[in-house]
């Protein structure tokens, strides 16, 4: 299986992407990206996407990046993430673009770019890091 179709049955497996209604736009090796459409039911009290929201497509982004340059019987973990939330997320899709900053054998370190677009226009909202282990054995739970 080829490391776009792996990602893509992953992704399609995710309870919370689903929930949010995130989709995945494209698979590249070392980059991904995922974007989520605003409604209320992912809002917080001022109409803005959640943060939480926002840092689950981030982290979702970064994981799934790692996982294009994993060997194909892995899994992946996120072992650590920050991120900053610069902006209000607010427009008609929020669009997190994923990529491996650095890849090793255990550990890889990539970097998410959350951009809320409107109009054609792109604002830089949120920036996470991740540290994302490689774990043996572990493809798919759910097989």
């Amino acid at each position: 299986m080829s490391f776009e179709n792996r990602v893509r049955s992953s992704f399609g497996q995710q309870g919370l992407m689903i929930t949010l209604g995130a989709s995945l736009e494209s698979v590249s090796s070392g980059s991904v990206e995922i974007v989520l459409v605003p409604r209320a039911e992912v809002s917080q009290q001022h109409g803005f996407v959640h943060a939480g929201a926002v840092c689950a497509i981030a982290d979702s982004a970064a994981g799934y990046a790692a996982l294009t340059l994993m060997p194909a019987e892995a899994g992946v973990l996120t072992a650590e993430l920050k991120i900053n939330l610069m902006a209000p997320a607010i427009g008609d899709r929020i669009v997190a673009r994923g990529r491996v900053v650095k890849a090793g054998r255990t550990l890889t370190v990539a970097q998410t770019d959350v951009f809320a677009e409107t109009g054609g226009q792109s604002k830089l909202i949120a920036l996470l890091t991740a540290t994302l282990v490689t774990v043996a054995g572990r493809e798919n739970v759910r097989d």
